[in-house]
């Protein structure tokens, strides 16, 4: 069996695990939710462990499916934030150029910058936040659903909590604005959570190509992601739609920097006899006091920009199957 022929039987057994996974998400569980994030590592293992085309395959066998299944319309807003920002992510992860051809040492390889697949990454989920907005008609009415539900669950819960209008009215148009924010900040996480473990997993299957990034070391924000942060909180600051539109950017890169902020935790107290502490202790603070941790993060990732490359000894092709 060719290469080109493997790569789409690959591609075609990854498409249908993505589907089978998205499926399986039905309501709004958590379990549910965990299945959909989980979508992206049958595409991510296809291309990082085979190649482009098994990537590209899997995107399409996984949207014909779900289309088929569900509807066109769900087919191509699950490929639209899911499937092809992790074939893309796995693509620019497969780049390599030799290192002197970017002033680096001579026999080695000069792997695509972390820096850059994150500023990707960010866009990617920016695009399709506010693609996904368009497509359901985000707004107030979409969102006031959601709190009354919401305010329902918590009168069960405390009889004497109980809204009136205006308070609900303030909570929906709230909630409109940061609801974007939080759903890219979170996908961010979220499509990088699922790049990880499916580098290590190809990892250990013997087929990776891309050597081991030092993350810790590596995992900053370039500086133009600062400019497109910025752009995002000046237009969440205006009213309607260009202010939804911000808050999915703004949303998205600061998921990018809250990561380089945790990044650079794990950097500064390597070696350090009481690193497990200090991790544990973060770790914890983020799931006990949500979101002013995050906040800290995001902070400390604003003030750590970098670009890095990652090396490797020529062991196998600079192309990695780039061009296929």
């Amino acid at each position: 069996m060719n290469s080109n022929t493997q790569s789409l039987m690959i591609g075609l057994v990854a498409g249908i695990a993505s589907a089978l996974l998205v499926l399986g998400s039905g309501d709004m569980s958590a379990l549910s939710i965990l299945l959909s994030a989980c979508a992206t590592l049958p595409v991510l293992i296809a291309a990082l462990g085979w190649s482009n085309i098994a990537g590209a395959v899997a995107v399409v066998v996984a949207g014909v499916i779900i289309g088929v299944t569900i509807s066109p319309l769900g087919a191509l807003m699950i490929a639209i934030t899911t499937l092809l920002p992790a074939a893309w992510i796995a693509r620019l992860s497969n780049l390599a150029r030799p290192a002197d051809e970017v002033g680096g040492p001579q026999g080695k390889l000069a792997w695509y910058p972390l820096s850059g697949i994150m500023l990707h990454l960010c866009g990617l989920v920016s695009i399709s936040i506010v693609a996904l907005g368009f497509t359901i008609d985000y707004g107030e009415d979409v969102v006031r659903e959601i709190v009354e539900n919401l305010v329902a669950a918590l009168s069960q819960q405390n009889p004497d909590f109980q809204p009136d209008e205006v308070y609900t009215n303030e909570m929906v148009s709230l909630m409109t604005r940061l609801l974007p924010a939080l759903q890219a900040a979170m996908w961010v996480i979220i499509l990088f959570a699922g790049w990880y473990f499916a580098c290590r997993i190809v990892r250990l299957s013997g087929r990776a190509k891309r050597p081991v990034d030092a993350i810790a070391a590596t995992l900053r924000m370039p500086r133009l992601a600062l400019l497109f942060f910025g752009v995002g909180l000046a237009l969440s600051i205006m009213g309607g739609t260009p202010g939804l539109v911000g808050s999915a950017i703004s949303g998205a890169f600061a998921g990018g920097f809250i990561l380089a902020g945790l990044a650079l935790l794990h950097d500064r107290t390597a070696g350090r006899p009481w690193r497990f502490i200090a991790l544990w202790f973060a770790y914890a603070s983020v799931f006990i006091l949500f979101p002013f941790p995050l906040i800290l993060f995001l902070f400390a990732g604003l003030f750590a920009t970098a670009q890095t490359v990652t090396l490797s000894p020529p062991g196998s092709n600079p192309s990695n199957d780039n061009n296929q």
